[in-house]
C-alpha cells in the first residue's frame, strides 16, 4: 500500500456527531473525500441536509439521524442505523457545547449541561459505536486546546469537560485497542472559525490569534485532514493520544 493510498476510507462508514455545522461539516466532507460513506448525527436535522449535500457532492452517500447525544438512547438509535447502513469504521465524537459564565455565577443546570453534552455524550456515543464496530475502527473524541491551557475567559464547564475528554480517550484506548482493534484518540483543536468562536467577546479572537506562532486562524480543512489521519490505516499506529492542531497556542502563543 503506498503511502496516499494508507489515507483511503473506501468501503467504510463515518459516524459524525454535531454534523449539522462549524467543524462538524468539515469533518463530514473531509471523510467523504477520503472515500467514506458519512451518518451525520445532531440535534438541528433541519441542518444537516446541507451537510448530506456535501458528502453526496464528494461522491458518498450520506444518512441523517437526528439525535442528542446527551441521551444514550439517541446514541444507540445512529449506531444502529450505521450499521445498517455499512461496515462502520469511524466515529468522530465532535457535538459539544460551550458557555462563558463565571464561576461564581454559573448554575448546576448550566454546568452539568454543557458536561452531559460534551463528555458524557462522547461516552454515549463511544459505546454505541464501539457495540457496531465489529472489525475494529477509529474513535476520535474532539477535545480543545482549552483541556490543556486557559483561554483568559469563564470557561469552566468547558475546559473541565474537555480536559475530561482526554483521560477518558486514553482509558477507552486502553480497554478498547487490543481487545477489540478500536483505535481511540483525542482532537484538540485551536482556534477554528465556528459558532463558538462567534460568539467571543469582540476583539478577544483578533488579539489571541496575533500572539500565535502561526498567526493566523486553523482552516477547517487542516483540522479535517488530521481526523482523516487518524482514522485511517495512515494513523493505524496511534492511539491513547491527544493531536493538538492549534497554531502553536500550548507553547505559550496565546
Amino acid at each position: 500500500m503506498g503511502v496516499l493510498d494508507m489515507f483511503r476510507l473506501d468501503g467504510r462508514v463515518a459516524i459524525v456527531t454535531g454534523a449539522s455545522s462549524g467543524l462538524g461539516v468539515a469533518f463530514a466532507r473531509g471523510l467523504a473525500e477520503a472515500g467514506a460513506d458519512v451518518v451525520l448525527a445532531a440535534r438541528r436535522a433541519d441542518r444537516l441536509a446541507e451537510t448530506a449535500a456535501l458528502v453526496e457532492r464528494a461522491g458518498r452517500r450520506a444518512l441523517v439521524v437526528p439525535a442528542d447525544v446527551a441521551r444514550p438512547e439517541d446514541c444507540h438509535e445512529v449506531a444502529r442505523a450505521a450499521a445498517g447502513f455499512g461496515r462502520v469504521g469511524v466515529l468522530v465524537n465532535n457535538a459539544g457545547v460551550g458557555t462563558a459564565v463565571p464561576a461564581s455565577r454559573e448554575t448546576p443546570e448550566e454546568f452539568r449541561r454543557v458536561v452531559d453534552v460534551n463528555l458524557h455524550g462522547a461516552y454515549w456515543m463511544a459505546q454505541a459505536a464501539a457495540a457496531v464496530m465489529t472489525d475494529g475502527g477509529s474513535i476520535i473524541n474532539v477535545s480543545s486546546v482549552l483541556g490543556l491551557v486557559s483561554a483568559g475567559l469563564p470557561q469552566a464547564a468547558y475546559s473541565a469537560s474537555k480536559a475530561a475528554v482526554l483521560g477518558l480517550t486514553r482509558d477507552l484506548a486502553q480497554q478498547w485497542t487490543g481487545r477489540k482493534g478500536i483505535r481511540v484518540n483525542a482532537l484538540a483543536p485551536g482556534y477554528f472559525a465556528s459558532e463558538m468562536t462567534d460568539q467571543y467577546p469582540p476583539g478577544y479572537l483578533e488579539s489571541h490569534v496575533a500572539r500565535l506562532p502561526i498567526g493566523r486562524l486553523g482552516d477547517p480543512a487542516e483540522l479535517a485532514a488530521a481526523v482523516v489521519f487518524l482514522a485511517s490505516a495512515a494513523g493505524g499506529y496511534t492511539t491513547g493520544a491527544t493531536f493538538v492542531v492549534d497554531g502553536g497556542a500550548t507553547i505559550g502563543g496565546a
